[in-house]
Formats: structure tokens, sequence, C-alpha cells
């Protein structure tokens, strides 16, 4: 063995050690994740928003798409919507969960320029998103699971914290 090739293979085993211990302190994707393989795919939406500070209400549709990013860890969803009484819309937003407070979590931007943050929980078939804590108007999205391939949805709205308003309602299905 010459003393070049003694080096590329010296060279190349420490390459191959440092990768696997990269590779060994590499976090896994917390089990919880798994819940939300229920959003993976493409859905369709029709639903009704009611009259409300932010307009006079009417249909609206949107077609969403989620997928996993690399890793796991979030699931990435683009949106078009259609609002009768608004216009139209996209929205990207982006799901995860927090291990260390135990939350799901959702971070959304869309064409309107609004970027919310909520947390939420799922228990039996209901999966329950909050946000606006820091704000006079708080609102959350509860959304019940009605088969694998189908789910409706109620937004809702309060300013004092007590009395929630209904600003939509819609059912989800996959395609």
């Amino acid at each position: 063995m010459t003393l070049k090739h003694f080096a590329v293979v010296s060279a190349s085993l420490l390459l191959s050690v440092s990768a696997y211990s990269q590779a060994e302190r590499m976090p896994s994707p917390s089990p919880e994740l798994k819940k939300l393989d229920y959003f993976a795919g493409t859905w369709k939406t029709q639903g009704q928003m009611k009259p409300n500070q932010f307009g006079p209400g009417g249909s609206f549709s949107s077609t969403d798409h989620w997928e996993w990013q690399k890793g796991n860890f979030f699931l990435v969803g683009h949106s078009e919507f259609k609002i009768a009484s608004m216009g139209e819309g996209v929205e990207l937003a982006v799901m995860g969960y927090d291990p260390a407070k135990k939350v799901f979590t959702y971070e959304s931007f869309n064409s309107s320029g609004e970027h919310e943050v909520a947390t939420g929980s799922f228990s039996g078939d209901t999966w329950t998103w909050n946000a606006g804590e820091q704000s006079s108007f708080k609102w959350r999205f509860i959304e019940k699971v009605l088969s694998p391939t189908s789910f409706s949805a109620k937004f809702e709205g309060t300013q004092d914290g007590t009395n929630w308003n209904t600003v939509f309602e819609a059912t989800y299905t996959k395609q």
C-alpha cells in the first residue's frame, strides 16, 4: 500500500466515522407527529362564512395540499382559497409538535398579510387549535374527524374571552 493510497483510505474512514457519529446525534421526530399524518394529501373545502367584523359573509372554497418536509418534523401546507365576498388568496402553513410544551404547533402566512401562530391538541376525534392569546382577538379552530377522508371544521372568535362567535363552518374532503 502506497502512502497516497493509505491517506485516501484513512480520510475515507474518518469521514465515515464522522458521518456515523453525526447520524447517531440526529434527533428523531416525536411519535406524536404521526397524528398529523391524517392531514397529509390534498383536501377540498366547501364552507360558509358568517357575517362578521371581517366581512359580509358568504360561501368559500379552498384546495389545500399538505406534505411532510424532509425529516418528518413538519407538515407543510399550501392553500388556494376563494371567498365569495372577499376574493381569492393563498396561504403557506406549517404544522408540527413541540415535545417540551406537549402541544401541536401551527404557523401560517397568507396573501392578506396575516401571520397566525396557534397551538393545538387532539382528543378522541377532535383537533382544537387556539391562537391570539397575546391580542384582543382570540380564535379557535375546531376540527372533528368524520372519516379517514373528511372532517368538519368551525372557526370561532372572541374579543372578551367568554362569548365565542362562529366566523365560518366548513367540510373538508380528501381527494
